[in-house]
């Protein structure tokens, strides 16, 4: 028997415009076009978008804003930003979703990972006890099972502190 599994975001990715020239975690909150880039968070020092590309639903990135490739580059302000920020977000992705776990860290230098080496960002993955499946351990594939503007629509509320009844984070 053949699945079909149906993933039509990335038809927009393959066949989209590519990103300019430059670092693209540096011009995605220039652009002023949140929705768009899956931005949730401004802060003073980092922002907090949803990673287009994700492992997990609610997969985020924790942004400095400043471009630099390792950690000892950053002020005492911009990393204590990055934990606060992270700490944030793992309470509102707990209270949204019900994440019982995180997967939390840097990829610092291609050698480790980073797809975007130049320009250090935090990766926060809510996990839930059972959620890894024959897909991904077999067919190395991930299913999703919510759009990324569904997904965007749900936290935003939550990011701004606008949560109602309607909202899953309204507890808060």
């Amino acid at each position: 028997m053949t699945s079909t599994i149906w993933a039509p975001w990335r038809m927009a990715y393959i066949g989209g415009p590519k990103p300019c020239t430059g670092c693209i975690l540096c011009a995605l909150p220039c652009e002023q076009d949140d929705r768009a880039h899956l931005i949730l968070y401004r802060g003073q020092t980092a922002y907090v978008m949803m990673n287009r590309y994700p492992y997990n639903n609610g997969h985020l990135l924790v942004v400095p804003y400043r471009h630099a490739a390792d950690l000892t580059a950053f002020s005492g302000e911009e990393s204590l930003e990055l934990l606060r920020v992270t700490g944030r977000v793992t309470a509102l992705l707990r209270e949204a979703f019900g994440a019982e776990g995180f997967n939390v860290g840097f990829n610092i230098g291609r050698a480790a990972g980073a797809g975007i080496a130049d320009h250090v960002h935090l990766h926060v993955v809510p996990r839930w006890v059972g959620d890894t499946n024959f897909m991904p351990v077999l067919a190395d594939t991930r299913v999703m099972p919510e759009y990324l503007n569904a997904t965007y629509d749900k936290l935003l509320p939550c990011f701004r502190g606008e949560a109602d009844e309607r909202t899953p984070c309204s507890s808060r």
